[in-house]
């Protein structure tokens, strides 16, 4: 859905300040960190927000010295943009995904919530590993929050602290895993086995 949002919309950068704003559209946010956020080049950012400005979707205000921006949800299409957004599935295309076992030892990694517009779940995304990298699981938690343009609510386990939860049926943990989910990686054998049984 990525490509197909950059196609309709005409670049990578418009797609995802599109995608941030629609995400967020209570929030303030300064240039800086919008540019941050969505890992995009400064004088980008800088093209789309004013053609943004033009058509009264992102409204700036300037406070002591600085400009901050913000979407405007009296935006005669904001409720057709926001619906376009909400339907707008990106896995499998969230290319970011693809770097999850690169953090180190993934025996487990399963998405719901942002990914799947299931917004019920209380968690995006339940990792289990082990010997994981904080700097690459920081780099692709800042990844996948540019290409989606929100915040990922993540939840990381060793494999011991996952068996024992799963064990003393944690609700949070069984939540996630009874509801709707799509799993990235499964190496825990039994795993599949035991949720069914638990459906039956």
């Amino acid at each position: 859905m990525s490509e197909i949002l950059e196609s309709l919309f005409g670049s990578k950068e418009k797609a995802r300040l599109l995608r941030f704003f629609l995400q967020n559209p209570e929030s303030v946010y300064e240039f800086g960190e919008i540019v941050r956020r969505n890992m995009i080049k400064g004088n980008r950012a800088k093209s789309e927000l004013l053609s943004f400005i033009r058509i009264k979707l992102v409204q700036k205000r300037t406070k002591q010295g600085k400009n901050y921006y913000q979407l405007n949800q009296s935006f005669q299409y904001y409720p057709e943009l926001k619906n376009l957004i909400a339907k707008s599935n990106v896995y499998p295309q969230c290319q970011s995904l693809g770097k999850i076992s690169k953090i180190g030892h993934v025996k487990f990694a399963a998405i719901s919530g942002v990914f799947i517009s299931y917004p019920k779940s209380k968690a995006d995304m339940i990792l289990v590993a082990e010997g994981v990298s904080k700097a690459r699981l920081r780099n692709l938690m800042e990844s996948l929050e540019a290409e989606i343009g929100k915040e990922i609510n993540f939840v990381l386990m060793t494999m011991e602290e996952f068996k024992y939860r799963l064990n003393m049926l944690d609700k949070f943990i069984l939540e996630f895993l009874e509801g709707p989910h799509e799993e990235l990686v499964n190496k825990i054998s039994g795993l599949k086995r035991f949720i069914a049984q638990r459906k039956l």
